[in-house]
């Protein structure tokens, strides 16, 4: 085999194995995909986090559906009002959905001082007392300026059959800075918001239940 053939070989399995790993060639140079994972609330933030003691309630997360714009691995960005785009060489660590559940299942935890927190549809939900189903409509943001949030969010009951409650979030947080990784923190930060007002409204509910047992 000749030497040229040779180089001809090299950079095909060179391009090959960069593709599988999520790199791209930029002016010669490799640059390698970075891949993003939602955060849930610190755990040093956790005493000051708690909204109420449900250690006795349990809770289903899910189903999370989101709108299919977002049912994807590359992170989406808002150019304006009605216009995306893709972020270049940023995707999601793995789907937005399991990412998403996890996370507000992770911080229900948190709020409401209760390990009984299962997720859709892994977990059974006779060995829960409500069901949370999220519809999300909309997760992106801009870079440099906002990351925001719409969902619409429901509380059942554990038959999953009777509607408790039901609510519409529209919600905002800043970013500190243009980077891709200020822009994932203020969406954790407005999942965390989101994450709270679920809780406020699991304690009025579990509160009432209470009540209705005496």
């Amino acid at each position: 085999m000749s030497i040229n053939r040779f180089r001809l070989v090299g950079v095909i399995l060179l391009a090959f194995s960069c593709l599988t790993a999520g790199c791209t060639f930029i002016g010669g140079t490799q640059r390698p995909t970075k891949n993003y994972v939602l955060n849930s609330l610190y755990s040093e933030e956790v005493e000051t986090q708690v909204l109420a003691n449900l250690r006795n309630i349990g809770i289903l997360v899910g189903p999370i559906r989101m709108a299919l714009y977002l049912d994807r691995a590359d992170i989406v960005i808002r150019d304006g009002q009605n216009q995306i785009r893709l972020a270049e060489f940023s995707q999601w660590a793995g789907p937005l959905q399991e990412n998403f559940s996890r996370v507000l299942a992770e911080n229900l935890s948190i709020l409401l001082a209760t390990d009984k927190v299962g997720i859709f549809p892994g977990t059974r939900a006779l060995l829960f007392d409500f069901n949370v189903t999220v519809d999300v409509t909309r997760f992106d943001g801009i870079p440099g300026q906002k990351a925001d949030l719409r969902a619409r969010w429901a509380i059942l009951d554990k038959d999953r059959k009777k509607m408790l409650f039901e609510n519409h979030s529209a919600l905002s947080q800043p970013t500190k800075d243009e980077s891709m990784e200020a822009l994932i923190a203020a969406e954790s930060r407005i999942l965390s918001d989101l994450s709270r007002e679920i809780a406020e409204a699991l304690k009025v509910l579990a509160e009432r239940a209470n009540k209705g047992k005496k």
